[in-house]
């Protein structure tokens, strides 16, 4: 006996669950005389008669019977084919290089991607610390989130929002120490900054390092010195937001909106991988940059 074409054995099962050609052939998306001609090469192929007519519509015969527990054992087994086939092409697997700044891997992409990694364990990720540009063009990184416009060309590029920045303090350093009521009286207060000179921020004043009372070149060694209530500095309204303890200084002399991007080279776009990652990404420092309108409410 040559194989048998499952689809007849699908088209079977219908008319058995149905309980009528019309009904099955809808089911199937066949019309009626289609479906009659699968069943009667099923008998034909068979040798049986697997079904009788009755007043109720059509009946399996015992030889049908005997075959039902088969059919259905076969379709469950089809049905789980093609659920493990799906979860095979839907599963995310590779490495995943990201790059963003001090601040932005520290604070924000922690959560974002153990989230990610959590729906698709087979993920591995590199994350590139930098407040420096990453290359992605020399693909110094796959992903990167940066606080610039991406100039260069073929980069597939997002804008998430605007980021704020501001003069904060802990409340415990303001009991300490007073709350300033103009930049002139940072004079007299311990200010975070930086170490080395670094370019001056449109928007921001340029601050001689004189008047730093913490200086490092690392930003994350400044916020945990902000938050440890050493003394006023800069930060990011959507952290602050977070922190019921720190509070805005100077909100209408001293402030930037900075906009947030992401970026990655276009010959990635088509890799399943990389556009799930990216618009985890995307979705995920969105939401944390809609915290600072959530705490202006």
């Amino acid at each position: 006996m040559t194989r048998i074409d499952w689809d007849l054995y699908h088209c079977f099962l219908s008319v058995v669950q149905q309980g009528s050609l019309s009904a099955a052939a809808r089911q199937l998306s066949l019309s009626q005389p289609t479906l009659g001609r699968k069943i009667a090469e099923l008998e034909t192929r068979l040798g049986v008669v697997l079904f009788t007519r009755s007043q109720s519509g059509l009946a399996p015969t015992q030889d049908a019977m005997r075959l039902i527990p088969l059919i259905e054992s076969m379709a469950g087994a089809a049905s789980a084919l093609e659920r493990r086939a799906r979860e095979s092409a839907d599963r995310l697997s590779g490495v995943v290089r990201i790059s963003a700044s001090e601040v932005i891997s520290a604070e924000v992409l922690p959560a974002i991607l153990t989230d990610f990694c959590d729906r698709h364990p087979d993920v591995i990720i590199e994350l590139v610390v930098t407040n420096s540009l990453s290359d992605l063009l020399r693909r110094d990184a796959d992903i990167a989130v940066r606080m610039t416009r991406p100039v260069q060309d073929a980069l597939v590029t997002r804008k998430l929002g605007e980021s704020r920045l501001g003069l904060y303090a802990s409340q415990t350093y303001l009991d300490r120490h007073g709350t300033p009521a103009t930049v002139a009286e940072l004079s007299v207060h311990r200010v975070i900054g930086f170490d080395r000179r670094k370019p001056a921020v449109a928007g921001l004043p340029d601050f001689d390092a004189d008047l730093f009372g913490w200086r490092c070149d690392n930003d994350l060694a400044g916020l945990a010195a902000l938050r440890a209530g050493f003394g006023i500095g800069v930060c990011q309204a959507a952290i602050a937001a977070r922190e019921p303890t720190l509070l805005p200084l100077l909100e209408t002399s001293f402030h930037i909106d900075m906009t947030v991007w992401l970026a990655m080279h276009e010959e990635l776009k088509p890799a399943p991988l990389m556009r799930a990652s990216f618009d985890a990404i995307a979705a995920g420092v969105k939401l944390f940059l809609q915290q600072t309108q959530r705490s202006g409410d």
